[in-house]
């Protein structure tokens, strides 16, 4: 790590997901939010305010696709890495990325677990510095932004349940009790709650409270996608 602290602005025009990103950053030691942003508009105004290291730019924005933002930047002579939050897996999309100073893509949904190993390998790679003693040195650096392989998932959660579960909860709009999600998914309410909940901890969605039915004044609750 850097003496001073790595300065990430979040751009995100969610407020739910840009909420949680703040949060998982401010949790990873060396980095601090000195901004965030809804739009491309706004980051833009918040960078000529304040010195940025890092963004943690969101690909699909109200007004300006990120990469067309990333680009515009560099014209216009900011530097910041940029590191890519988004949905999207289109391999183009990253192949584009890396040309615009696109360190590393995380794809939603992801855990602040994801995200801190995601912002450690960049500190890491930041802080190589000096002249390099050969080739072993150089590919040191550069393996520092890889990961060692696929985030994993907590313990009896599955990627392809996951991703029913999101588009199930994507598509429901208004959004979806635990019993909803595992009625259109075929699993248990306990499993779909446990997936929910995970989309919840990854900024992915939130949970709001909604009064039960007749006999049953218990509070439940109902998920919302953060994008």
């Amino acid at each position: 790590m850097t003496d001073r602290p790595i300065r990430v602005l979040v751009v995100e025009d969610d407020p739910v997901a840009a909420d949680a990103h703040v949060m998982y950053v401010g949790r990873v030691p060396g980095f601090v939010v000195v901004g965030k942003a809804t739009t491309g508009a706004e980051a833009r105004r918040a960078l000529e305010r304040t010195p940025v290291d890092l963004l943690l730019l969101d690909l699909h924005l109200p007004d300006v696709h990120g990469l067309q933002l990333a680009r515009s930047l560099r014209t216009a002579g900011h530097h910041a890495d940029v590191v890519a939050v988004t949905s999207a897996r289109d391999l183009a999309v990253v192949r584009e990325g890396v040309s615009l100073g696109v360190v590393q893509y995380v794809l939603k949904p992801f855990t602040f677990a994801t995200l801190r190993d995601r912002l450690v390998r960049y500190a890491e790679f930041r802080a190589s510095v000096g002249e390099a003693s050969g080739q072993a040195e150089v590919d040191r650096a550069l393996a520092a932004l890889r990961a060692p392989g696929p985030a994993a998932l907590p313990k009896g959660l599955s990627a392809p349940t996951l991703e029913r579960v999101t588009v199930v909860l994507r598509d429901a709009g208004e959004g979806l009790t635990a019993s909803g999600a595992a009625e259109a998914v075929g699993i248990s309410r306990i499993t779909a709650r446990r997936y929910l909940e995970h989309l919840v901890d990854a900024g992915r969605a939130a949970r709001r409270p909604q009064y039960g039915t007749v006999g049953r004044p218990e509070l439940q609750y109902r998920w919302v996608t953060g994008r």
